[in-house]
């Protein structure tokens, strides 16, 4: 068998405890490993993230007992015109981009926590906070705080990949717009027509972390447009380039585009839990292609844009903002 092929057919490990070590020779092993898998795949598994198991099995009860209260509550939770940024999202009303079918999901937005970072308080919308369940809120925000810092590490040694400055991100980072979604796929009570648990799709933001792709279901397009299984050990979180990283780099890091396919009939009847964290900057960052990424090879592909006005555009794509 073709070694490429193999490679092609299974996603790439690593361990930010190498990144992390004094040892320059491990560091710059893990800068070179991650930015490889990110070019030829873009997912990687990762374990040493600053998520630890017990505080994951916590959001997860917290979030198993939101969906299991009835729809006239949680419809309490969904802000009109709000573009589904934070509280609740009901099933089947985002889709695909292109797609006018919704996807067989409802969620949960946590974002920055404007009490932790007052001034943010006039630059994004606050979270909502769930009456119902008196530890729902706090252990979403600390689970976010993980995450966050986890992709600041991550971007870190992807600036060290494309030759910038270690922190070179940290200032689009600190207070971005980032989003911790809690998605629930309902059991299936009858065969879908078009519609799939997550349609294919490519993440808007720089980078996402995602819990929870231990279970089937999670697929990747890879290089070769073969579809591949996307499974990640119960340590590790499943990690991805999105598209504002896509355009910042010339597509040198693109974008992956991954679905959720649905389950065979006999497991319709269960529910799956998925928990991804949608690295976003500040929206005034420029996307803006860089100059090292640019050459007569490899001409300019995008337009410049700030982050704020390509989220937007991202989000009438989904149906959850109307232009």
């Amino acid at each position: 068998m073709d070694p490429l092929f193999f490679h092609m057919q299974y996603i790439p490990q690593a361990d930010l405890n190498e990144f992390l070590s004094e040892d320059p020779v491990r560091k710059a092993a893990f800068v070179q490993h991650i930015g490889t898998a990110f070019q030829e795949i873009g997912f990687l598994a990762l374990k040493g993230h600053l998520l630890d198991a017990a505080l994951q099995e916590k959001l997860y009860q917290e979030i198993r007992n939101f969906f299991e209260l009835p729809s006239e509550i949680k419809s309490t939770y969904e802000i009109k015109d709000g573009g589904g940024q934070r509280g609740y999202t009901g099933f089947g009303k985002e889709h695909a981009a292109g797609r006018t079918v919704g996807d067989l999901k409802e969620f949960w937005h946590f974002g920055q926590d404007l009490n932790l970072k007052p001034d943010l308080k006039n630059k994004y919308p606050d979270n909502l906070i769930v009456q119902e369940l008196e530890n729902f809120n706090h252990i979403g925000n600390l689970v976010f705080l993980k995450l966050e810092e986890t992709a600041k590490l991550v971007l870190q040694a992807l600036a060290l990949f494309l030759k910038l400055d270690e922190h070179y991100f940290d200032k689009y980072i600190d207070g971005g717009n980032s989003i911790l979604r809690a998605i629930h796929y309902p059991p299936i009570t009858q065969a879908p027509k078009d519609a799939e648990r997550a349609a294919a799709h490519g993440d808007i933001n720089l980078i996402t972390l995602l819990m929870g792709a231990q279970g089937g279901g999670l697929q990747v397009l890879n290089r070769q447009n073969q579809w591949i299984n996307a499974v990640a050990q119960p340590d590790e979180l499943m990690i991805n380039i999105g598209d504002m990283l896509s355009r910042l780099t010339n597509n040198l890091l693109p974008s992956t585009i991954h679905k959720v396919v649905n389950p065979p009939p006999e497991q319709w009847g269960s529910s799956r839990y998925s928990l991804p964290f949608f690295m976003h900057p500040i929206p005034q960052m420029p996307l803006n292609c860089l100059p090292q990424t640019v050459s007569a090879a490899h001409p300019k592909q995008y337009e410049d844009i700030l982050a704020g006005d390509f989220l937007h555009q991202r989000l009438v794509d989904l149906g959850l903002l109307k232009k």
